[in-house]
C-alpha cells in the first residue's frame, strides 16, 4: 500500500476532473470528498474507487455539468431532479439544502431523482453532525442483494446513514443493508482474510465467510436476514415514492451503468425548535454523553478490546493518514496518474 500526502492525492484528482470538463470549484469539491473518504478509511469508496468513476463519465453515466434542479417545495420538503450530475456532489448540494431548511424550519427533507453513485454516504451524515444537526439520509442502488427467500438480485443493498451531533466525537452510522457490503468483501478478499461470521452464500448455495466466493455468487446476506431485506425494500420505495424516481428493479445491474437512482436526505436542527412547542429543554448534550458512557461501560465480549460507537474511530483514523499519508492501492494510483 503506498501512503501518498493528502494535499497530493487532492491536487492529482482535481487536475484530471478539470481535464474532464469539471469547473474549478467543483472539481476541487469533488476530489476533496474522495480524499477525505479515503483519509476517514473508507478505503474502497474513496481514491480506491476513482478509476471507476472516470469510467463512468466516460460512457456517459455521469454528466459532468449537469447540477440539481428544484422540481417541488412545500414548507420544510422539497423535490429536486440531479439531472446525472455527479453523485458526491448532488449529495452534498442536498444536504447542505436540507441543512438551510431545518434551520428555517426545525427540519428540512430533500429527495432527490435521477443522480449517481453518492460514494461514501457517512460524508453527508459527518457534514450534518459538524453543522451541529441529526441526520438520516439514504439512497437506492442497482439490484445487487437477493430478498430474503429469494436468490435472484432483485434488491438493493441500499446505504443508511443516521448520523448524531456530539462535542466529543459524533455518533455516525453509515450501513449497507447486506451484512457486508460489497467494499467490505473486496477488502477482505484483497487482504486474504475470512469474514469474521457468514456473509452470504457461495454458488452452491451454502453459507460461507470466504468473500470471493459471495462476490462470485452475488448473494450477500441481507442485514439481520429478513429484517434487512425488509428495510432494503421500504426505503427504496421511499426513496423512490418521495423523488418520483427510479426505483432499484429500473435501474442497470452494471455498476460502470448504474445512474438514475433516488435519494432522501433528513435534517433536524435542535436549536431551530420552539422549546415552548416540544416541552422543557431536553439537555440533548448531556443526553447523548451518557448513552455513549453507557457503551463504553459495557463489559467487552473479548479480554484487550472495548465496545465503540459507531464512527468513533474515524477521528483517530483521519489524524493518523493525515500524518502519514493516504493509502492507496499502487495499481489504483498508476491507473489514476494515466488517466
Amino acid at each position: 500500500m503506498l501512503r501518498i500526502p493528502f494535499d497530493e492525492v487532492l491536487a492529482q484528482l482535481a487536475a484530471i476532473l478539470r481535464r474532464l470538463g469539471f469547473s474549478e470549484p467543483r472539481a476541487e469539491t469533488c476530489a476533496r470528498l474522495f480524499a477525505e473518504t479515503t483519509c476517514d478509511g473508507v478505503y474502497t469508496h474513496g481514491v480506491n474507487r476513482f478509476p471507476r468513476f472516470i469510467a463512468t463519465i466516460r460512457n456517459g453515466s455521469v454528466v459532468v455539468e449537469a447540477e440539481p434542479t428544484r422540481l417541488a417545495a412545500h414548507g420544510a420538503l422539497e423535490r429536486w431532479d440531479g439531472r446525472r450530475g455527479p453523485g458526491n456532489l448532488n449529495a452534498l448540494a442536498m444536504m447542505d439544502r436540507a441543512l438551510a431548511l431545518s434551520r428555517e424550519h426545525g427540519i428540512g427533507c430533500v429527495a432527490l431523482a435521477n443522480t449517481n453513485h453518492w460514494m461514501r454516504g457517512g460524508s453527508y451524515g459527518w457534514r450534518a453532525a459538524e453543522a451541529g444537526c441529526i441526520s438520516v439520509c439514504w439512497t437506492n442502488t442497482m439490484p445487487n442483494l437477493p430478498p430474503w427467500g429469494s436468490a435472484e438480485r432483485v434488491i438493493g443493498n441500499n446505504p443508511l446513514v443516521i448520523a448524531v451531533p456530539r462535542a466529543a466525537g459524533p455518533v455516525v452510522l453509515d450501513m449497507a443493508m447486506s451484512q457486508f457490503s460489497y467494499g467490505a468483501l473486496e477488502s477482505y478478499r484483497k487482504r486474504g482474510e475470512l469474514l469474521p461470521v457468514d456473509g452470504g452464500f457461495d454458488t452452491q448455495g451454502n453459507l460461507t465467510r470466504d468473500p470471493a466466493a459471495i462476490e462470485q455468487s452475488w448473494r450477500p446476506l441481507p442485514a439481520g436476514y429478513w429484517k434487512g431485506s425488509g428495510l432494503s425494500m421500504v426505503l427504496d420505495m421511499i426513496a423512490a415514492m418521495m423523488s418520483l424516481g427510479r426505483a432499484t428493479h429500473q435501474l442497470s445491474g452494471d455498476p460502470e451503468f448504474e445512474c438514475g437512482v433516488s435519494q432522501m436526505f433528513v435534517a433536524l436542527h435542535p436549536q431551530a425548535v420552539d422549546p415552548e412547542a416540544v416541552g422543557p429543554e431536553p439537555g440533548t448534550a448531556a443526553i447523548a454523553d451518557s448513552i455513549v458512557a453507557s457503551l463504553h461501560n459495557a463489559r467487552p465480549a473479548h479480554t484487550g478490546t472495548r465496545v465503540r460507537y459507531p464512527g468513533e474511530e474515524t477521528l483517530r483514523i483521519r489524524a493518523e493518514n493525515r500524518e502519514l499519508g493516504l493509502p492507496v492501492e499502487p495499481l489504483v494510483w498508476v491507473e489514476i496518474l494515466a488517466s
